[in-house]
């Protein structure tokens, strides 16, 4: 009796929707990266939906040279406790306009294809799904992030005549 097995296809990156990924996590950053307040090297803003508070974001930059920038993303305080606070270390690519998460958590490096069961249970495609969850997590940020008050550029009062 001859028992037929089926070896497992190797998991084989789709380079183009990674690409596309990290393309449009670059253009998320840039536009979230206008809340800075005067181009500090943290930046703090706060997640609020209409009277709802829902957290803090704090965005740093941990390293500049000419042509990228090492940024650390976390979430250091949340309304609830549903959510684990994301950390992920992001490279930012300026010539290649390109965004890319280099680590996660405690991950200090996220293989592009992991072999599927390993020590640490990776998906085989972690890499793309942890891209992915940045530019959901960037999206929500850009949906419901605002300056604290004590950046605003003008007080509620100024400028009124």
């Amino acid at each position: 009796m001859t028992e037929w097995v089926m070896k497992r296809r190797r998991y084989v990156p789709d380079l183009r929707r990674f690409g596309a990924l990290c393309d449009s996590n670059y253009m998320r950053l840039h536009r979230l990266r206008k809340l800075e307040a005067q181009g500090q090297p943290v930046c703090d803003f706060e997640l609020h939906r209409e009277d709802q508070y829902l957290g803090r974001v704090r965005i740093e930059v941990l390293q500049t040279t000419k042509f990228t920038e090492t940024l650390l993303l976390e979430q250091v305080h949340n309304s609830g406790r549903w959510l684990n606070n994301p950390q992920l270390t992001v490279r930012v690519y300026h010539d290649a306009n390109m965004a890319e998460v280099i680590s996660c958590y405690r991950d200090r490096h996220i293989a592009p294809v992991n072999d599927y069961p390993n020590r640490y249970m990776h998906h085989p495609d972690e890499k793309v799904q942890v891209n992915s969850f940045l530019a959901d997590w960037l999206d929500y940020c850009l949906r419901f992030g605002h300056l604290p008050m004590e950046h605003a550029a003008w007080s509620a009062g100024e400028g009124v005549d």
